[in-house]
């Protein structure tokens, strides 16, 4: 067996370790999931807070400019300011990008808090001690009784 060959083998069996397909399966979920919550907040929350403003609030274009270029004459947008050399603090954007965070630690705590949840409820059952020696011959006894009466009241 090459070197080579071996060296495929080990990174095959590397690759395809269950933590390591875990770990490749959650980067691809929590990718899809903060583009959802990137949606969340600039399709669903925004428009909602513009609703309650009353304008339009666009955090993402909010700026301040810290010094621009000699001559300039553009646009005073963000995109035409950076293309040009200025010096531009965008605050909107961190301002949206905290907000994304904000919403997707809420969702994960609530999703761990379900998860944790369950697992102790699941713990707890499976904990249950079983029913002492006294407990099941009562239960027997409780039993046999019952069946006794339900023949009496049968045979009369």
């Amino acid at each position: 067996m090459s070197k080579a060959s071996s060296l495929l083998k080990e990174f095959r069996d590397f690759a395809v370790r269950g933590n390591m397909v875990d770990l490749a399966v959650g980067v691809i979920v929590g990718a899809a999931f903060g583009k959802i919550v990137e949606s969340l907040v600039k399709d669903i929350i925004m428009p909602v807070i513009n609703f309650m403003v009353g304008g339009t609030v666009d955090f993402s274009n909010k700026f301040i400019v810290l010094h621009m270029p000699a001559g300039y004459s553009g646009a005073l947008t963000y995109a035409d300011l950076t293309k040009a050399g200025a010096n531009v603090f965008a605050w909107g954007s961190f301002v949206t990008i905290v907000i994304n965070f904000v919403l997707l630690a809420f969702v994960i705590f609530f999703m761990v808090k379900g998860i944790n949840s369950t697992r102790a409820r699941q713990a707890l059952e499976a904990a249950a001690p079983p029913p002492k020696p006294e407990e099941v011959l009562l239960t027997e006894i409780r039993d046999l009784l019952q069946a006794n009466l339900n023949n009496a009241s049968k045979t009369e």
